[in-house]
């Protein structure tokens, strides 16, 4: 980059007015990087003639080959604009599913958004995706409809019909908006209704709510993308040209003398030009006229292609060439290919970047104009509203509002991500252009090589007057400078010793992808680096009054203090050094992979706030296996895997129990970007990667009435059930003992306690409620455990409103005769204390604490723990944790204690059949009972472990008492294809257990959109099968949806002759449930019952007679 745009870009950071931080978003393949391409070549930074061939922001090999952005990168452009000049602050990112994590990463750095839609595509899933995660962050986004050249080249539409294809998807788009703004007004307006506690108005006895109000107050047209508000361009990005409806407003305003206002408004719509009037008239599509934008600006494009593209015709180009007044080359006129001839015209016509980078400039807003519901929504970490922070904290909203460069100003600073740079990246490392003395000094350096070289060739030459000067005279040679050899072996350890670092330096270096928010950046300054999980409050109570990040401060939970070594100018492949940041920038900091693990907030005031989390669309469910080819390579594997962590946002690395190392991605494209990062960049080792590992949940349902082939189980069938059920009894381990109602009974081994437990399916919305709750969950078991321990937590009021809504929702799907007060009496949640699992407390002579009770305020007196409670929980977490089908976790079980009397003391009692006394914790705990060391310890080991095993026991035996099923991970599929190749895309689908939920085509085009859902396990190769099969006609976009039970038994077993031949061994139908929890029973080294060998002959061997 050259000094003098360098320069420019430090002078315009001063000027916040004039900083615009923008991304681009759009579903994969739109042209993102191509219309980048475009706005860079515009600065001189690439060939105008190389834009959207060389994509400049995809700097990864890998990103060239596939042809699509996998890592978000951000570059500074400089752009005039009339008498002011602007800094554009560009931040690419991808737009393929697997890698929605860095659009999430670039979105919160913005303050505006660049949203692209392809012209004959239209709205796609992933175009749905980052209009939610701009409306979330709330930033203002700006269309461009993209790919505009096929309409006329592919679709072959005339300019009425493109022009009623383009005003659809512009319908499409604003509805997305739409959706989200009402959902938004209908959330603000429930929680207004919900603080006065009148939500309902009653007329006549009847509630009735009133959904409409809200809505007609509230302005939403800034909200829309329309061309009259100037904020929607029309592109070709591959072209090269793009336009708004401004620039044409301008030139007709001084061919036709009408005002740039009234064409401004008339120019898109329902309007037509009476030539005989010489009027705007309104109603064309009435009166059967063309509209204007028809008239004046889609058919000149259109009689551009057909000159230049469609017929060639030579004549006709060259009088459009000389009536636009542009200037072509000759050898673009001759040249073979139309499309070169068609980007030098409309490059200098409709030069895209103009059209975009003025509508960037116009209708963006600058760091200045945040909203204050940004800055609010950014402070409030967590469930924490913005008036409960402290006051110190809530003053740095107007640090925030006014985005200060004085140096009184505290510096807040958000970093995004950490991305990977290679040494050789860093400006300090790389070759700079020599000055001429350097020149001047290196050519003399040359001179005396060479004369050197001359003496040293006389020497070898004259081999007498060498000898003669025998061993002495060559010991001294080789420190001077007169001989040489001397002079050589000299240049030899000088070209080692310069060489020496470069091997060692090969290293990764880490640059954090951050944006300053207040205050000036410098280097040197130092700072606090605040983690996700920092709270100001106790932070403020701790730390001394007006103390700074240089003073000597006792250690801080989640706070650390560091030093910024290096400030970056972010350009695309290349990094710019810095001595110094303003509010308002975007930029890279060096140095910082001790302190940051993936993202963090940074400021020089401690009162200062970690920003809220960022909101990550895909969920990381394809896991594998890792393990170094050598195994004596392990530590550089391990270190590799946490470099590869801290480089991807969305990656994560786990060490099982079981001692292997799994790496979680998002996709398959993730996955296997992750694994060549490991392999080239991260460890540089050869690792061998197992095959996907699919999770998994197992669970329980009711009786079915129909077995695997729809024949339903008779009267005979269930006696047989019965008689089988009491064979199997005989099977179970001694001390259990299982009724006709399912209830397992099992006795510890030192015969003092008795456990009682019975499994039930939850109902699904109940599982649903449950996983999507685990946070507010977790919250409660931590207020439980510090109540549990005498300390006070609190919880701030949101979080117990959100609470006391989970409950109510419970309460309402939990209705019936079996789950009467099922809520009051959940013991835990499971596994993990937080998952979609209850154990519910039957036990009338036990009142514990209720899992509610941060709801109650105070304690209830009376209700303490007994001994062993937690002993109970342990082990019904271990059972939840891996059930007895595969070793998976359970999910949407409910398994309750229904034990209670004299002689059989079960679960939730005092444990002690023999003693028959309710010594409970308020008694036991810490007393010096006599017969306390008999029951806590004997020779069957501790009596907490004890019950621990027979608690984890009893569950499982009282799960495979229900009909098992498993339940597999979903993805939903959405495919774009043709009429032609809906048969074959049908076929892929049907072979992978997938289902079509859904058909539709798209209007004004012959592309169908299927939706549809299928299993992960089945979908590893399925986006390459689905190509190879459509000729790259359908390509699938694959998100994770949710979980689904499988509705085959894997342990049904045909007994018909009929069902054998369909599902016995030979059948073309195979049980996928088994095929599915045999997989992952080998895959865990668990028994597996299947024949290995199969029509075995006895061995012959031929004997020899002699």
């Amino acid at each position: 980059m050259g000094h003098k745009s360098l320069a420019t870009i430090i002078a315009l950071q001063r000027k916040t007015t004039n900083i615009r931080n923008l991304c681009i978003l759009a579903h994969v393949d739109h042209g993102k990087t191509t219309l980048a391409d475009s706005l860079v070549a515009s600065n001189g930074i690439i060939s105008s003639r190389l834009a959207g061939k060389l994509r400049y922001l995809d700097s990864r090999e890998d990103e060239q080959i596939r042809g699509i952005t996998m890592k978000s990168s951000a570059i500074s452009l400089h752009f005039p604009l009339g008498m002011n000049e602007y800094l554009i602050n560009l931040i690419d990112s991808p737009g393929h599913v697997d890698f929605s994590s860095e659009v999430s990463t670039a979105v919160r750095l913005c303050d505006g958004a660049i949203v692209i839609v392809d012209a004959v595509e239209g709205v796609c899933p992933q175009t749905q995706v980052v209009l939610r995660q701009a409306w979330l962050e709330n930033i203002r986004p700006v269309l461009v409809i993209n790919k505009i050249d096929r309409l006329i080249v592919e679709l072959k539409l005339t300019p009425q019909e493109a022009y009623i294809h383009l005003k659809k998807i512009l319908e499409q788009v604003n509805a997305v908006t739409g959706t989200l703004f009402t959902s938004k007004v209908m959330e603000e307006r429930a929680e207004k209704e919900s603080e006065k506690q009148g939500p309902y108005e009653n007329s006549g006895g009847e509630q009735i709510y009133d959904w409409s109000a809200g809505l007609e107050d509230t302005d939403d047209s800034h909200l829309y993308f329309s061309p009259d508000q100037g904020n929607v361009v029309f592109a070709s990005a591959i072209d090269g040209w793009g336009f708004s409806i401004h620039q044409f407003a301008q030139i007709y305003s001084q061919k036709m003398g009408i005002r740039v206002e009234v064409l401004l408004k008339t120019l898109w719509g329902d309007f037509y030009l009476n030539a005989k009037a010489k009027k705007i008239m309104k109603g064309a599509q009435s009166k059967g006229k063309k509209p204007l934008f028809v008239q004046l600006v889609l058919d000149n494009l259109w009689s551009l292609y057909d000159a230049i593209v469609m017929k060639r015709d030579k004549e006709k180009v060259e009088k459009m060439v000389a009536s636009l007044g542009v200037k072509v080359a000759a050898r673009d006129l001759r040249h073979s290919d139309p499309k070169v001839l068609l980007s030098a015209v409309c490059s200098q016509w409709l030069p895209v970047s103009q059209a975009v980078l003025t509508m960037v400039c116009e209708k963006l807003p600058s760091p200045l104009d945040v909203a204050s519901e940004r800055v609010e929504k950014l402070m409030s970490v967590g469930a924490r509203r913005f008036d409960s922070l402290p006051e110190r904290t809530q003053e740095l909203k107007k640090a925030f509002l006014e985005c200060s460069n004085e140096d009184a100003a505290p510096v807040i600073v958000f970093v995004s991500k950490m991305f990977a740079v290679d040494s050789k990246a860093l400006p300090q490392n790389k070759q700079r252009p020599l000055t001429q003395e350097e020149i001047a000094q290196r050519r003399e350096l040359a001179r005396q090589r060479h004369a050197e070289r001359l003496a040293a060739n006389q020497v070898s030459e004259n081999p007498e007057s060498a000898h003669t000067g025998g061993i002495a005279e060559t010991a001294p040679s080789i420190g001077e400078n007169s001989t040489g050899k001397g002079i050589h072996l000299e240049s030899v350890c000088f070209m080692a010793v310069n060489f020496t670092p470069c091997r060692e330096e090969s290293k990764e270096h880490f640059v954090a992808f951050a944006r300053v928010y207040s205050g000036v950046v410098r280097r040197g300054t130092k700072v606090f680096v605040l983690g996700p999980k920092y709270d100001p409050a106790q932070a403020l109570k701790m730390l001394p009054e007006g103390c700074s990040s240089a003073d000597a401060l006792p250690s801080v939970p989640h706070m650390s203090c560091c030093t910024l070594d290096s400030l970056y100018l972010l350009m695309g492949r290349e990094l710019e050094e810095l001595e110094e940041v303003p509010s308002g920038n975007v930029l890279g900091i060096g140095g910082m992979e001790e302190w940051i693990l993936k993202s963090a907030t940074i400021s020089t005031s401690p009162a200062c706030p970690p920003f809220t989390p960022l909101n990550f669309e895909a969920t990381p469910i394809v896991r594998v296996a890792i393990e170094p080819k050598h195994p004596s390579e392990m530590p550089r594997l391990v270190k590799g895997m946490k470099l590869l962590n801290q480089a991807d946002p969305c990656a994560e690395v786990l060490i099982q129990e079981t001692g292997e190392h799994v790496l979680v991605t998002a996709g398959e494209v993730h996955l296997q970007r992750c694994l060549d990062d490991l392999r080239e960049r991260f460890a540089q080792i050869e690792i061998s990667a197992s095959k996907p590992i699919i999770p998994f949940r197992e669970t329980v349902i009711r009786r079915p009435k129909v077995d695997m082939v729809n024949e339903e189980l008779g009267k005979q069938q269930k006696v047989a059930v019965i008689h089988q059920s009491k064979e199997e009894q005989y099977k179970y381990p001694e001390g259990v003992q299982v009724d006709s109602s399912g209830l397992v009974t099992l006795t510890t081994p030192n015969k003092m306690a008795t456990i009682g437990v019975r499994a039930m399916p939850l109902p699904e919305e109940v599982t649903q409620l449950l996983e999507a709750n685990g946070s507010l969950i977790r919250t409660m078991e931590q207020f439980s455990l510090s109540m549990k321990e005498g300390k006070a937590l609190e919880i701030n009021q949101r979080t117990l409103e959100s609470i006391q809504d989970f409950k109510g929702k419970l309460e309402s799907h939990l209705q019936g005769r079996k789950w009467r007060d099922a809520v009051n009496r959940i013991w835990s949640f499971g596994p993990r204390r937080c998952g979609p699992n209850l154990l519910l407390n039957n036990l009338e002579s036990y009142q514990r604490p209720s899992v509610w009770q941060c709801l109650e305020g105070e304690r209830v007196p009376g209700t303490a723990l007994r001994d062993f409670d937690n002993s109970i929980i342990s082990g019904f977490q271990l059972a939840t944790l891996s059930g007895p089908m595969c070793e998976e976790p359970l999910m949407g079980v409910c398994l309750s204690d229904s034990m209670d009397g004299e002689e059989k003391v079960s679960d939730g009692d005092s444990k002690q059949k023999a003693a028959q006394e309710p010594w409970g914790a308020a008694e036991a705990y810490g007393s010096h009972n006599k017969r306390w060391p008999d029951v806590s310890v004997d020779c069957y080991g501790p009596f907490s472990g004890q019950l621990i095993a027979a608690m984890k026991e009893a569950c499982r035996h009282a799960f495979q008492h229900q009909p098992q099923r498993l339940m597999a991970a979903m993805y939903t599929c959405e495919i774009m294809a043709t009429a032609e190749v809906l048969g074959r895309v049908y076929g892929v689908l049907s072979k992978r257990e997938g289902r079509i939920l859904q058909e539709e085509m798209k209007e004004g085009t012959d592309m169908f959109i299927i939706k549809a859902v299928l299993p992960v396990a089945e979908s590893f190769g399925f986006a390459d099968e689905i190509r190879k099969r459509t000729s790259g006609l359908a390509s699938p976009q694959l998100v994770f949806s949710h979980w689904e039970v499988v509705s085959s038994d894997p342990f049904w077993v045909p007994t018909t002759e009929e069902e054998y031949l369909h599902f016995g061994e030979k059948a073309d139908s195979s049980n996928q449930a088994l095929k599915y929890m045999n997989g992952v029973r080998k895959r865990k080294g668990l028994y597996v019952e299947e024949k290995i060998v199969e029509h075995a002959e006895k061995q012959r061997t031929l004997g020899k007679n002699k």
